[in-house]
C-alpha cells in the first residue's frame, strides 16, 4: 500500500465542538453567580436555564459527531457542579437566605448552611451519577437530576421576583424549597429520564406537538410555566413512589 494514500486519523479539533457547549454552560453558571451578587436576579435565573439548555446539547452534539471522550464526561460534570450546584445555591442565598440573619445569629447560620447543603447535595448527586452511569436503567434517574433541581430553585426566585416579592418576605419559604431540592437530589426516589431505551430518539407525533405547545407557553410567561414544569417534575418522583407503595400494601382481612 502506498504510504501517501494512508487514511489520516480524524483531527482532534473536532472534539472542541461539544466542549464549546460545555464551556458555554459553565460561563452561564458563572454569570448567574455574578448577576446574583449584583442583585440582578432575573438575569441570574435566565442564565441558569441557558446553562441547562447548553448542558442538554453538549452530549447530543458529541453523539452526533462521534466525539465522546472521557475528558468530555469529566469536564461536563465539573461544569454542572458550577452551573447547577454553586450557581442556584448562591442565587437563592443572595435573594432570600442571607436575610435570615435579620432574625438572629443562629437563623443567619441556617441560611448559609441551607445554601451549602444544596451545593453539597448537587456534588454528591453528580458523583453518584458518574459512578453508576453504566449500572442503572437509562430510563430512570435515581434522585432528582441537578439541572431539574437548579431549574426549580431558579424558577422560584424568578417568578417571586417578577411578582414583586422580596427574598426577605419569603425567606423561610425559600429555605424550604432549597432544602427540599437538595434532599431530593440525594434521595433514592426514581425519576423518569424520558428515554425509552435504544430507540428513545424516536417519539410519536403527539409528543412533538406537546413540546411545541410547551414552548409557546414558556414564551408567554416563562417564570410561571417553568416553575410549574420543574415543580411538577420534582413532585412526580415522590408521588409515583407513594402510589407504588400503596399498591403493594396487602389488603386488610375482612372480619
Amino acid at each position: 500500500m502506498d504510504p501517501s494514500h494512508t487514511i489520516r486519523p480524524r483531527g482532534r479539533s473536532i472534539y472542541l465542538l461539544p466542549n464549546l457547549f460545555t464551556t458555554g454552560g459553565l460561563f452561564a453558571g458563572f454569570y448567574a453567580i455574578i448577576a446574583a451578587t449584583q442583585g440582578r436576579f432575573d438575569d441570574a435565573c435566565i442564565a441558569v436555564f441557558v446553562a441547562a439548555v447548553l448542558d442538554g446539547l453538549d452530549g447530543r452534539v458529541a453523539r452526533l459527531t462521534n466525539t465522546q471522550s472521557e475528558f468530555g464526561v469529566q469536564y461536563d460534570s465539573l461544569a454542572d457542579l458550577i452551573s447547577f450546584g454553586l450557581a442556584p445555591a448562591l442565587v437563592m442565598y443572595h435573594w432570600a437566605l442571607a436575610s435570615t440573619a435579620a432574625d438572629g445569629p443562629t437563623a443567619g447560620k441556617v441560611g448559609w448552611v441551607a445554601a451549602f447543603l444544596y451545593a453539597a447535595c448537587a456534588a454528591l448527586r453528580l458523583a453518584r451519577f458518574n459512578s453508576q452511569v453504566t449500572q442503572v436503567d437509562k430510563r430512570w434517574f435515581i434522585g432528582l437530576a441537578s439541572p431539574a433541581a437548579a431549574g426549580l430553585v431558579a424558577s422560584f426566585v424568578w417568578l417571586c421576583h417578577e411578582l414583586g416579592y422580596t427574598g426577605e418576605e419569603l425567606r423561610y419559604v425559600a429555605l424550604a424549597v432549597t432544602v427540599a431540592a437538595a434532599l431530593l437530589m440525594v434521595s433514592r426516589v426514581r425519576y423518569s429520564s424520558f428515554k425509552g431505551g435504544a430507540r428513545h430518539d424516536r417519539v410519536p407525533f403527539l409528543a412533538i406537538l406537546a413540546v411545541l405547545l410547551a414552548l409557546v407557553a414558556v414564551a408567554i410567561d416563562p417564570p410561571a410555566v417553568l416553575l410549574l414544569a420543574t415543580a411538577g417534575y420534582a413532585a412526580s418522583g415522590p408521588v409515583a413512589w407513594l402510589v407504588r407503595k400503596l399498591r403493594r400494601r396487602p389488603a386488610e382481612p375482612v372480619a
